[in-house]
């Protein structure tokens, strides 16, 4: 998906964003902007978003000396989702098919913003999830390619959503027992997103094996991919991916066994997909 308008503003925003989690003072503030406004002036309108956004947030984590931008946030995050697992998994247990509710639960950490939505309207917002209709509905679809699939790819996306993601993985490692499960995580850090360091803290080492892709970008690009993540993402019979940035790296691609599962949070996706903002999707690859 190229870049868009709109999109600038978005990523400007971001980096405003930072600022603020950080708590810069004025010289860095005024250090931050500048750099924003000189990347976003170079920007390439013929790449996607995040292949855009990733140099820009490199050489912010640079000028502020920080490796990782968002380690205090992730790690905030990842708490505040563990808060709704038994609320979660009693979704799962109760329900009649058991992989369309964990598929929800996958969707519904994508759904919730961690950092913006207080812990008591939490539950609240799930429960909606649980009864809100996918916009675009290929669930069948991903039920039917996980009956034959033996080595499964799943991308990761945000802290947070790690929570949520281990228990749709476990459901589906109930359900097919012959499935090997490769988590996908980014290859360092790139704002909240997850890193292998992020996985291990949230053990999904117990459910899936995690998978530095070497990718730098907030969204899976393939040409970035290392050597090992390639030939386990050639050899998947289905790719799971999560979150806006992967669809935005890979919703065009052609030939991928991939269903997307994410919330449609900006009005440029909703174009790209063909749904509406807000509107959470179960969308097939091309």
């Amino acid at each position: 998906m190229k870049l868009h308008e709109h999109c600038l503003t978005c990523i400007y925003d971001q980096t405003k964003r930072v600022c603020e989690l950080l708590h810069v003072n004025t010289e860095q503030a005024h250090a931050i902007d500048l750099l924003a406004h000189q990347h976003i002036k170079a920007f390439d309108m013929n790449q996607t978003p995040p292949h855009n956004a990733a140099p820009l947030y490199e050489a912010m984590a640079e000028l502020l000396n920080v490796d990782d931008l968002y380690a205090e946030f992730k790690t905030a995050s990842s708490q505040k989702a563990k808060a709704f697992l038994p609320f979660c998994k009693s979704k799962i247990q109760n329900a009649q098919n058991k992989l369309f509710e964990a598929t929800k639960t996958a969707v519904a950490g994508n759904v919730i913003d961690l950092a913006a939505v207080m812990l008591y309207d939490l539950e609240e917002e799930l429960e909606k999830i649980y009864h809100t209709p996918f916009a675009i509905d290929d669930f069948k679809a991903l039920e039917k390619q996980l009956a034959h699939t033996q080595t499964l790819v799943y991308l990761a996306d945000n802290a947070g959503e790690e929570i949520f993601d281990k228990l749709y993985i476990q459901t589906i490692k109930e359900l097919y027992p012959n499935i090997e499960v490769y988590y996908f995580v980014r290859g360092r850090p790139i704002i909240n997103d997850l890193t292998c360091k992020d996985a291990l803290a949230s053990r999904m080492d117990e459910v899936a094996i995690i998978v530095d892709s070497g990718v730098p970008t907030p969204g899976l690009a393939m040409e970035f991919m290392n050597e090992n993540a390639r030939a386990i993402f050639e050899k998947a019979e289905c790719i799971i991916a999560k979150g806006m940035g992967n669809y935005e790296c890979l919703g065009e691609t052609k030939g991928l066994p991939i269903f997307f599962l994410f919330k449609v949070k900006c009005n440029v996706v909703a174009k790209a997909v063909g749904a509406q903002l807000g509107n959470i999707i179960c969308k097939r690859g091309l």
